[in-house]
């Protein structure tokens, strides 16, 4: 099993009225950002995915959203690439690049390659189609996100795995001469995962192309039911399906006390508005969820018929969030029974541990790193192997054997 660490490295800045405030999405203007305080935001969250290494996470997740402050990752692959060269035994994940923003997926490919190389083939890469938010802030029409997505996909995988030059004319992309230099350490290539939440279409999609899915702190019900979808689907194209192909991301933090840990768990929901984690259904602007083409009317599993249905935080409370537990707060005694139970439903092969958010301060997360390194993460590991919970490294998800990994 691995077990990784991930936070959406909030902007956080009292001066701004914006922690614990309900401002809907793309309606803060940037006028309030101070950059003084971002490059200590921005060093302070390196630091913090350093000690997770040191503490013994597996793995460390980094994700990317635009024009808002509840995710300072607007470009993930700058944060990685320093992590590549710092970090000396940690996967780095991307999940991931917003592969309909880019209008040249070659220089995706070159840059995806070379940090691969300089980590050791430690990356782990992963897709995503982006949301209203990004659709409207980067200008890219949301009627054909899914065709440059799969279109985009497709041609990295061949510019890793199909010796050059050769020519590219797709309906999105058009390459005279495709030879890149750089060729990714990994090989035939780094892992592809791709994160969703209850999405009907991209579990399919993923389960067609042999990629593990990532679910991102939906409820267990619907997450149930769409690792089930994934397997449905696996077994439809022939191949049988396992904890390698299925990953879950959720809330958890661990603390010295439970007063403690309730106190600072509060703070998951204090922070600048995440449609992802606050209480209040008011922070969702409508006009993102309903960009012509953006979706399909059959993209929602029927136990989340809705957005808002299928993830853990848009409109419940931190108290309801902790009695359907896709948030885990406590000490590491009393939460570890709570994970295993998330684990025993589920049967996740990778497992995430999203902490240090909302309004989190460094302390509050270097105490639960150090808890987690202590008691948590090796608990943990044990429990992957009473459950037979192994990930896609140690079973390979294009043929169900052990997986190459290429070595420094």
């Amino acid at each position: 099993m691995l077990v990784g660490h991930f936070t959406e490295r909030p902007w956080q800045d009292p001066k701004t009225g914006l922690m614990g405030s309900n401002q809907v999405d793309l309606k803060t203007s940037n006028s309030l950002y101070d950059p003084e305080v971002g490059a200590q935001l921005y060093n302070r969250y390196l630091d913090e995915k350093v000690y997770g290494e040191e503490v013994g996470f597996d793995a460390l997740m980094m994700n990317e959203h635009h024009s808002t402050p509840f995710c300072m990752g607007g470009v993930v692959n700058t944060e990685a690439f320093i992590l590549t060269r710092i970090l000396k035994k940690a996967k780095i994940i991307l999940l991931g690049n917003v592969l309909p923003l880019w209008e040249d997926p070659l220089w995706l490919a070159e840059a995806l390659a070379m940090a691969d190389m300089i980590s050791g083939g430690r990356m782990v890469t992963g897709w995503v189609r982006g949301g209203g938010r990004e659709s409207v802030s980067h200008n890219a029409p949301p009627t054909i996100n899914r065709e440059r997505f799969e279109e985009a996909h497709q041609f990295i995988v061949k510019a890793w795995t199909t010796p050059g030059p050769w020519r590219w004319e797709g309906k999105h992309f058009q390459y005279r001469y495709v030879n890149p230099w750089a060729r990714p350490l990994q090989q035939p290539h780094p892992q592809i995962w791709i994160p969703s939440t209850v999405s009907v279409e991209t579990v399919k999609w993923c389960a067609r192309n042999h990629l593990p899915v990532v679910l991102l702190a939906t409820k267990l019900e619907p997450t149930k039911d769409s690792f089930q979808l994934y397997h449905d689907t696996a077994a439809e194209e022939g191949y049988t399906s396992g904890t390698q192909n299925i990953g879950y991301l959720w809330k958890v933090h661990a603390d010295e006390s439970e007063q403690l840990a309730d106190d600072v768990g509060r703070k998951y929901v204090q922070g600048p508005s995440n449609p992802f984690l606050q209480g209040n259904e008011g922070i969702v602007n409508q006009a993102l969820l309903q960009l012509p083409g953006l979706t399909s009317r059959s993209r929602v599993l029927p136990t989340g018929a809705a957005a808002a249905a299928g993830r853990g935080g848009v409109t419940l409370s931190y108290d309801k969030q902790k009695e359907n537990y896709t948030i885990i707060s406590g000490t590491p005694k009393t939460i570890l029974p709570r994970i295993k139970h998330v684990l025993e439903y589920l049967r996740p092969g990778s497992v995430f541990f999203w902490d240090g958010d909302g309004a989190m301060t460094h302390e509050d997360q270097m105490r639960s790193m150090r808890l987690m390194g202590q008691e948590v993460i090796p608990a943990v590991r044990e429990m992957g192997k009473e459950l037979d919970l192994k990930d896609s490294f140690e079973v390979n998800t294009r043929d169900n054997t052990p997986y190459a990994v290429a070595k420094k």
